[in-house]
């Protein structure tokens, strides 16, 4: 299908998001901020009344001895603590279910998530399949809840996905490796703590992975048809302190004014992601995850150079007012250099940070998959500034696995 078509086809769905995005009024968390801002949140928790707390992590966290101070913090204010550490990177909904599981066992009156997007994006759907009664796949789509979720608090233990500031949740599954949306203003937690002593344990390539994901997330958000003048404040932000911080942040892993940085930018990103949304970029990635485990972060540093590009020819003026705005591009600069400017800008990150970033294991033979189920999911729900057909994927594809 031409690119054309493919605009034509979106439309009528756009029009409605769009126009429920406007009648909605999207919540916000409640964000603590800064050294120690994770017990704060637990002190928070408990001030609130609840005392039957399900925690949800993954082994790896557990492993580690991130959660022992929260879990004591909550337990010195006599809240009766559970555990779940069952979440996988790209959750299915067998690891929701698994879940939900342990939260009835529990009988858990709130929720608290420490962990990356995945944990956070299964807490969402765990807390809403525990308030209404339905099955995690019941939920998938826009507005299924209809009610109140439990109440949930996060603490992100990554800087990138902003998952802690918006109205959705991706889980995947199992069988057919398809990655399922599920959209809803009750998704939104109560509260967030963004602790950079909670971030530093991250290994360098986790931190530039994630940062990678939030930087897609806030250029994405720019380049949307959907932006406006508060997206833009928030997005401009997070660029700039992206590109000044991230490098830092997975040099000096225990530098925690890079890190309280990061997680700004990481939460200003997310916090236009109800807005804005993402685009092809994320739409590419999430099937090299889903068919290659490739890991989020690390695939959308794969796509990221490439989309950019292609969208440049529509966003000349926009990416050539961001790279000005945040200083990369003198103020009397030509709109092709300043764009220009940025999205060496972004190659140049790119290449030191240490993300592995070879495209070998995308295979010819599932090119047509691959740009299928890309095109269906960014077609109809993402505002895209340009549209691509069957051929501009296959490209974007040929130059990934160009890359050493």
């Amino acid at each position: 299908m031409s690119a054309l078509a493919n605009r034509l086809k979106s439309l009528p769905q756009l029009a409605v998001i769009k126009a429920l995005g406007k009648v909605l009024t999207l919540p916000r968390p409640m964000v603590l901020f800064g050294e120690h801002a994770a017990i704060r949140l637990c002190d928070s928790i408990a001030d609130q009344g609840f005392r039957r707390v399900l925690v949800i992590s993954d082994e790896v966290l557990a492993g580690l001895g991130t959660l022992d101070p929260l879990v004591a913090a909550l337990e010195a204010r006599d809240v009766v603590v559970s555990l779940y550490t069952g979440v996988r990177p790209d959750p299915t909904f067998e690891v929701v279910e698994d879940g939900l599981a342990a939260c009835r066992r529990a009988r858990a009156d709130a929720l608290l998530v420490i962990g990356g997007g995945s944990a956070i994006d299964a807490g969402k759907v765990i807390a809403l399949a525990a308030s209404t009664g339905k099955s995690p796949q019941a939920l998938v789509g826009v507005l299924k809840g209809r009610q109140p979720a439990l109440p949930l608090f996060v603490v992100p233990s990554t800087s990138g996905t902003g998952s802690e500031a918006s109205v959705a949740a991706v889980i995947s599954d199992s069988v057919s490796h398809v990655k399922s949306l599920v959209v809803d203003p009750a998704l939104v937690p109560l509260a967030a703590a963004l602790d950079p002593l909670i971030t530093r344990g991250m290994p360098a390539s986790v931190t530039a992975e994630t940062g990678i994901d939030a930087l897609t997330h806030a250029l994405e958000g720019w380049m949307s048809t959907f932006a406006n003048a508060q997206t833009d404040g928030y997005n401009r932000a997070a660029v700039r302190l992206i590109l000044e911080n991230l490098e830092t942040a997975c040099r000096e892993p225990g530098n925690l004014k890079a890190r309280d940085a990061m997680a700004l930018g990481s939460h200003y990103a997310g916090l236009c992601l109800s807005t804005t949304a993402i685009g092809y970029v994320h739409a590419i990635a999430h099937q090299l995850g889903a068919r290659y485990g490739v890991p989020h972060g690390r695939a959308n540093a794969l796509v990221l150079p490439h989309v950019l590009a292609f969208n440049k020819p529509s966003c000349e003026k926009r990416l050539a007012l961001l790279a000005r705005d945040i200083g990369l591009a003198p103020a009397g600069s030509r709109d092709a250099e300043a764009a220009e400017t940025l999205c060496r800008r972004v190659d140049t990150l790119l290449a030191n940070l240490p993300l592995k970033r070879s495209g070998a294991q995308v295979q010819r033979a599932d090119y047509d998959r691959i740009t299928e189920d890309a095109l269906t999911e960014a077609h109809g729900m993402y505002p895209l500034p340009r549209y691509m057909d069957e051929r501009d994927v296959h490209r974007v594809l040929d130059a990934i696995r160009a890359v050493a």
